[in-house]
């Protein structure tokens, strides 16, 4: 006998020492939040993250050693809008003055200015400590401004900073995550539910996902001290946790419940689960990962940062699935199928095949070519918007304008320019030069004034680092960052600061800010993105070509995934660099998609799409392998495979549409583009585009090899042995170990009595049936029952079908 894989003897294990493996997991879960939660995250610095010339204006800047300090702007304006009161708001300023001086967490309050229009009053406030948690000691600062503005009715009184600004969008943005928790738990559990009609089923792999998803977060914070995190991981860790747990969980138990149908035991159908839909998963999982590293090629701290986030919670679903997920199936038993639903129960324990799905598939197995030529250019059609995609970086621009710290920058930027866009100019030379540098930077600002492009609402202030060797000098802009004049005023200020430093000998600069960062991130995507795509496509390949030992298999997989990832861009355009949807998300149009999230989804949908096609491929061949021509097979595939493929592509969808509705614009993005990729692979892709190439591509579709005869005898051997030790002949009255002896014996527990001696001969092995007795009801349901000349003795099986087969 052939030795068991690796996936079947540790779901063995997991099975018949349940306990041992349940607390494993659970120490292992527990102790990563516990290492985690101990070592504490690293966050990505500017210097690390930064590409091109803003990068190195990030990384001058901090050599300098700057001492930074929170620092927040009070703006009091007239309530309705209008003209400000004067006198009034002098008064107000002066009160607030004195009870910001009075706080402990307060340095210094500077002098009150007006805006250049007199409808503002700007109140600098300067902060004791760090800037990294000003947000947790602001609140009384913003208490302080709201008892100002409550004494003095017609003013509107905002603070805008470091600490005010972090605490309000942290508290909305916190909102909405838990609201997308909140509904996303429910909503899975509810579509689990019509998916097993049993209760335990529905939450087993919702458990298990949420388990995972607090163990990636704790590797991942152990990680980021070798790869530094950034703030959008635990995100990403949980879209993608929540995705790969629930779906790699309910292959499994879908199979353990389909054998468990046929009669075996819950042992002998979870060794099978853990041979087929087990190794699946495996498969999966490595495609997925081997998907994510190719992140790695970008060269970029973030894209690092959520390749490594995304194969920790990936690594750790597989191994959840392989090993604790057996264990709680084997402890659980029949209870896993309770409560049952009664008519959900009823829906998902139907027998036979299914009605629907034949006919859906019915174009593309009778006309092939044309179900394929329509179908992708039905995609085609949906890609072409993504021609014209435009690529910029998230900033407050992209935020709703309902948050009120938004609306606060909105006005503080409004009356004061220099407070929003801003450029970063930085230089670093000797520290002797130092007079020769303050001097070229003061020329460079001169070169400034009277041009529209820059703000002249305050003069720019130039700081030097303790040594003297670096200068840095923020020069604002009163466009907008998405704007073209701020993308002008960055060129401009670019073409100066080379002249400007000249004459400065060993002078080093460079211009940074936002809108830099956005322009160079994006030429840095531009450039790496060949390399990333080329990367995983070749391995993809190159895992499609071992597993399925056929070039063209591998080649339509690419092929099919390149197409739906090129859909969901054309979706992602038309919808985001336009206005027309923009009551329906609630987002305010950029007029372009976020910078890193083409690269980022295309990683994301190459991996999680490869899910499906191994998936259903695996099913495809599997008939092919059992004799079936490849019509057929391509038939009793999908449609065997459609019930796990259809539920699991509908949590994926319903998890990533809700992150559709959060208020940052990337994480919309994000949603809404995976959410359209994974429903037009599931419907669209798998429905009409993969029957019909693979009918099309006839025996072509194992090129090089094909499954010859030897190769279906072996598969028909390994069939024949697993038929042979459970359908041995039992006497009449004897007892059998349970999922052993004839499917349809009686009995409880983990034995079987039978009432007479059942008997089995065979002769030839199961092959496609070419034609129907009249006699035989089950022919239009059963394209691959036993063969002409087979007789059926009386007697009902299991699943109502005549038994036992004899010649």
């Amino acid at each position: 006998m052939r030795k068991k894989p690796a996936t079947v003897r540790i779901a063995r294990w997991s099975a018949t020492h349940p306990w041992s493996a349940i607390g494993l997991w659970v120490v292992f879960v527990a102790l990563c939040l516990f290492l985690g939660g101990a070592a504490g995250t690293n966050k990505i610095s500017d210097e690390e993250s930064g590409v091109g010339e803003s990068g190195r204006a990030g990384r001058i800047t901090a050599s300098g050693h700057f001492t930074e300090k929170p620092e927040e702007n009070v703006l009091i304006t007239a309530a309705n809008g209008g003209k400000l009161d004067v006198a009034t708001a002098r008064k107000a300023a002066t009160e607030l003055t004195g009870r910001m001086k009075a706080l402990p967490e307060v340095e210094s309050v500077g002098t009150a200015f007006p805006s250049p229009d007199g409808k503002a009053l700007l109140v600098p406030v300067t902060m004791k400590g760090d800037t990294e948690n000003a947000d947790t000691r602001v609140q009384p600062l913003l208490d302080a401004s709201a008892a100002t503005e409550k004494a003095h009715e017609g003013l509107r009184i905002d603070q805008v900073g470091t600490g005010s600004t972090a605490k309000g969008l942290g508290e909305t943005l916190g909102e909405d995550f838990e609201k997308a928790e909140l509904i996303s738990l429910p909503l899975t559990l509810l579509i689990l539910l019509v998916v097993f009609g049993a209760i335990i089923a529905a939450g087993v792999p919702v458990l298990l996902a949420m388990s995972c998803v607090g163990a990636a977060i704790g590797l991942s914070t152990l990680a980021s001290h070798v790869l530094p995190e950034t703030s959008a991981v635990s995100n990403v860790i949980l879209l993608m946790g929540m995705a790969v747990g629930v779906d790699y969980s309910l292959f499994y138990l879908k199979r353990e419940r389909e054998e468990r149908q046929k009669g075996a035991s819950h042992l002998d159908a979870i060794e099978i689960a853990a041979e087929t839909s087990g190794h699946t998963v495996v498969v999966s999982g490595t495609t997925v990962i081997v998907s994510m590293a190719g992140l790695y090629l970008a060269q970029e701290a973030t894209f690092a940062s959520l390749a490594t986030g995304s194969i920790i919670v990936v690594a750790v679903a597989v191994l959840a699935s392989l090993t604790v997920l057996p264990a709680l199936l084997a402890k659980l038993g029949r209870w896993v199928d309770r409560p049952k639903v009664p008519l959900l129960w009823r829906l998902t324990m139907r027998s036979g095949d299914s009605r629907v799905w034949p006919v859906l598939l019915r174009p593309a197995l009778v006309r092939p070519a044309l179900t394929l030529v329509v179908s992708v250019g039905a995609l085609l059609v949906l890609a072409l918007p993504a021609l014209d995609m435009k690529l910029k970086q998230p900033g407050s621009d992209d935020l709703s304008r309902d948050i009120p710290a938004v609306q606060a920058m909105d006005r503080l930027t409004a009356a004061f320019p220099s407070k929003g866009t801003v450029h970063q100019v930085a230089v670093r030379a000797p520290a002797e030069r130092a007079g020769e540098v303050e001097t070229a930077l003061k020329t460079l600002l001169g070169r400034t004034k009277g041009q529209e492009l820059f703000a002249h609402d305050q003069t720019p202030t130039i700081r030097v680092s303790a040594d003297k060797s670096v200068h840095t000098v923020a020069v604002g802009t009163p466009h907008s960052p998405k704007s073209d004049g701020a993308r002008e005023s960055l060129e401009l200020l670019r073409t100066w600061v080379p002249e400007a430093l000249a004459p400065v000998q060993g002078a080093e600069g460079a211009v940074g800010g936002k809108v830099a960062q956005g322009v160079d991130f994006t030429g840095h995507l531009e450039d790496r993105m060949p390399w990333v795509v080329g990367f995983i496509l070749l391995l993809t390949f190159a895992t499609m070509v071992i597993i399925f030992r056929s070039v063209a298999v591998a080649l339509s997989a690419i092929l099919l995934n390149l197409l739906s990832a090129a859909a969901s861009f054309g979706v992602l355009v038309a919808v985001f660099q336009h206005t027309w949807a923009e009551g329906l998300l609630d987002f305010h149009s950029s007029g372009a998609v976020v910078s890193w999230l083409p690269l980022f989804l295309f990683v994301v949908l190459f991996g999680l799409s490869m899910d499906y096609h191994v998936f259903v491929v695996s099913r495809i061949r599997e008939a092919a392998l059992d004799g079936a021509n490849v019509r057929d097979a391509v038939r009793d595939g999908i449609t065997r495979s459609a019930g796990v493929v259809t539920s699991a592509a509908i949590v994926m969808v319903a998890v990533f549409a809700i992150f559709g509705t959060l208020s940052m614009v990337e994480f919309k993005q994000l949603g809404v583009g995976l959410a359209a990729a994974i429903l037009m692979d599931a419907v669209v892709i798998r429905i009409f585009v993969l029957p019909a190439l693979m009918t099309a591509l006839g025996r072509w579709n194992w090129w090089p090899g094909k499954l010859d005869s030897a190769r279906r005898g072996q598969h028909a051997a390994d069939s024949d042995e697993t038929r042979r030790l459970r359908l041995q002949p039992v006497p009449a009255g004897a007892t059998a170990p349970y999922g052993h002896g004839p499917a349809f014996g009686q009995g409880q527990g983990q034995e079987r009595t039978y009432a007479q001696e059942q008997t089995y001969s065979r002769e030839q092995t199961y092959a496609p049936r070419q034609s129907y007795s009249p006699q035989d009801p089950y022919a239009p349901q059963d394209p691959y029952g036993p063969q002409q000349g087979w007789t059926q003795p009386g007697q009902q099986g299991h699943d109502g079908r005549p038994g036992p087969y004899q010649r």
